[in-house]
């Protein structure tokens, strides 16, 4: 990293770095191991949050930090029976495959953290949220995923759980009635991190063709030729061993 007038400019190889972080981060779910997360790290984690881009630069999150063991075990329960009703919302050839994948880590993760929206902290009239008014909740959202990677760079497991009734979860920690629940965070150190995302390498879908994805000036407009050749290109250079891009031109 070197310092201009105009501010950082960053190298190559940390270029590259953010690139691998973020094509190796992973929704942990069954590899936690019960060693607790210092509180150095711990720190780390939530100042990458607190450093989400937000509009109006409201920053309207909270995090609350969950580490015994009754609240935990409190939470799985209210996981279990929402877990229950969701199997069943799938089609029948679906049903087996879902009750055998594990959706979530509540009892293995030593550390759960919640993280929560306050639509209220700047007022009823927020610059950037005069129109587009859930702009608070997708910036809450980018804390979570800035927690995301920065976890991903220390080595420690993070998953999202976001199979129970909210205001279960909400009653249960208190939180109150008009602060809006986002995340429901399982964190920890874990044994290894997979090379593939949990829900493609068990087969339930894949990852979709990217160039499919991208359109331009119009909807359903196809990119320009050489912006896909770009993107198979660089996919190819990223992500030479990646088998989940393999079929780009199927």
């Amino acid at each position: 990293m070197t310092m201009k007038e105009n501010g950082l400019t960053f190298t190559t190889a940390a270029r590259e770095t953010l690139y691998e972080v973020i094509f190796n981060r992973r929704d942990v779910r069954g590899e936690f191991q019960s060693t607790p997360i210092s509180d150095d790290i711990l720190a780390r984690l939530l100042i990458a949050a607190h450093h989400a881009p937000s509009v109006g630069f409201m920053q309207p999150w909270n995090f609350l930090v969950i580490r015994d063991d009754k609240t935990r075990h409190d939470i799985h329960a209210l996981f279990k029976t929402a877990n229950e009703e969701a199997a069943k919302m799938f089609e029948s050839g679906k049903q087996s495959l879902y009750q055998s994948l594990k959706l979530e880590g509540l009892l293995t993760a030593p550390l759960h953290l919640c993280i929560t929206c306050d639509r209220n902290r700047a007022g009823p009239v927020v610059l950037g949220r005069t129109h587009m008014t859930e702009m608070d909740l997708y910036s809450t959202v980018c804390a979570v995923q800035n927690l995301w990677l920065a976890a991903r760079v220390e080595n420690i497991g993070v998953g999202w759980v976001s199979i129970f009734h909210e205001e279960e979860v909400k009653k249960r920690l208190g939180i109150p009635e008009d602060i809006h629940l986002i995340a429901y965070l399982t964190i920890g150190h874990v044994s290894s991190f997979h090379q593939k995302p949990d829900l493609a390498r068990k087969g339930w879908r894949k990852r979709l063709n990217l160039n499919e994805l991208v359109m331009e000036t119009e909807w359903e407009r196809q990119a320009d030729l050489s912006l896909t050749t770009s993107i198979n290109e660089e996919l190819a250079r990223l992500m030479p061993d990646s088998e989940e891009e393999s079929n780009l031109d199927e």
